[in-house]
């Protein structure tokens, strides 16, 4: 068949690439941060593989040559813009009366569906470390990161790459990439990566179930015993966050209060559980409506952060949630 930029590309050829786009939207999502950006950047991965699918010499895998392109693809795009950020990031904890001040959507991490950046073909062991690198806390531990070192740190300690092989796909050396390494590990090290266990133990399980029974019955009692003591939340696109029982609490029976009545609808994002939340009609013969994406974090038994990801419009069709339920 013939690309529309006026190059031959077999059918074969396409569905070969096309193996790979999980993989890589995983990869460039950890880089970028944002899922559209991500797949934009897949999108251009695939575009030049295909312009020199000829020169491929099977040296390498086809998918670890396509890592290759995608990371410079991303390098590229990260030389002139700031990195995206998480509300924590923005200011001290905030209180249920501050004014919210909502940031452009370029400024924060974006939460990514789980079935977009883990590939099919991963083995279990695989699915863990790609699973724990898509976290929202690690990603946003990556923006800390120089591009270049960030891209080191991934090809190396996520995909398994040695020295010499992100050497030579960098255009660099071997001391440069061991010391960028070494350099990338130490500011991670200064950063919170409690991890989270994957996949859930039963006990989480459990703690998913009674989250959406109390969040739906708006029960704030046993909404609070899930609650890690120095637990989140915070709702992009605004700056504010909070933090504890008592604030979480009161936002939710106060300038919250509207999400009394919702329904969860549940799905999966940065490698843990969530949820599509919808608001109840105001009247007769009105449906359900988006009103979030909730990311939890989970730490043992307990959520440790709830994360609301209020453009709807933007995730809710990436997730494959319905834009409204009925009643």
């Amino acid at each position: 068949m013939k690309h529309a930029a006026g190059f031959d590309v077999t059918q074969a050829t396409a569905r070969q690439l096309e193996e790979h786009r999980a993989a890589l939207t995983g990869h460039c999502y950890r880089m970028l941060g944002s899922v559209s950006e991500a797949e934009d950047a897949v999108q251009e991965t695939m575009l030049r593989a295909w312009r020199s699918f000829a020169q491929f010499d099977g040296r390498s895998s086809l998918r670890t040559w396509l890592y290759r392109i995608a990371t410079n693809v991303c390098l590229d795009a990260l030389s002139d813009r700031s990195r995206r950020i998480r509300p924590m990031e923005c200011g001290p904890v905030g209180t249920v009366d501050d004014t919210l001040t909502t940031l452009p959507a370029s400024s924060w991490i974006e939460p990514i569906p789980d079935a977009r950046a883990l590939p099919d073909d991963a083995t279990p062991a695989e699915l863990v470390s790609m699973r724990q690198s898509i976290r929202l806390a690690f990603v946003a531990a990556l923006q800390h990161l120089p591009p270049k070192q960030r891209a080191i740190l991934l090809l190396t300690e996520v995909l398994g790459w040695a020295a010499t092989e992100v050497a030579e796909s960098l255009g660099t050396s071997i001391a440069a990439v061991n010391s960028a390494l070494q350099r990338a590990r130490a500011t991670l090290s200064t950063r919170d990566l409690t991890e989270e266990r994957a996949p859930l133990a039963d006990v989480q399980t459990t703690l998913l179930n009674r989250y959406v029974d109390a969040f739906e019955r708006y029960d704030m009692d046993a909404f609070a015993a899930l609650l890690h003591e120095d637990a989140t939340l915070s709702m992009p696109p605004y700056s504010l966050w909070l933090k504890g029982h008592g604030s979480i609490l009161a936002w939710l029976v106060g300038r919250g209060a509207g999400c009394r009545g919702s329904r969860l609808v549940p799905t999966a994002a940065c490698g843990s559980p969530a949820f599509g939340q919808y608001r109840p009609p105001h009247a007769p013969g009105e449906k359900y409506k988006p009103w979030a994406l909730i990311v939890l974090e989970l730490r043992d038994d307990r959520i440790v952060a709830m994360n609301s990801f209020l453009d709807t419009a933007a995730f809710f069709p990436r997730f494959g949630l319905p834009m409204e339920l009925e009643p």
